[in-house]
């Protein structure tokens, strides 16, 4: 099953650490990440630029809304996104705890993926009969 894996940081606490701890962070973590891969459990993964880059769209008196900056103000930013190919949530569980990140500070929350296919096959066959009409 997929799981989707969120990584949150604190921007000023990784700021804050020196560029060989940053570089020694990311050697583990890119490593880690790899060893997942290699073994068919570590789908993608990508990081995300800064909350200040973020866009938020919202839908409000019949328009499209947008604002600067993530939805939520918190002190952790999404810093990025994985697909973890996981038996089950403990399982999804124990890879991300031997995640090299956490002990540098991110949080990793954990979700199943939605298995949207029925929901997709009803849709293809309503547009199809609509079509049809």
């Amino acid at each position: 099953m997929k799981y989707i894996c969120l990584g949150y940081y604190d921007k000023d606490k990784f700021e804050s650490l020196p560029e060989s701890e940053r570089n020694a962070m990311f050697d583990a973590c890119f490593e880690y990440d790899e060893h997942l891969r290699a073994n068919g459990i570590w789908g993608i993964g990508e990081a995300l630029q800064g909350p200040e880059t973020a866009l938020t769209l919202s839908w409000k008196n019949g328009k499209v809304l947008t604002t600067d900056g993530p939805y939520a103000e918190t002190k952790e930013q999404l810093g990025g996104i994985g697909v973890l190919e996981a038996r089950d949530m403990n399982h999804a569980v124990q890879l991300m705890s031997q995640h090299p990140a956490l002990k540098y500070g991110t949080l990793w929350e954990i979700r199943p993926a939605g298995d949207m296919s029925e929901i997709m096959k009803a849709s293809e066959q309503r547009r199809r009969q609509n079509i049809a009409r």
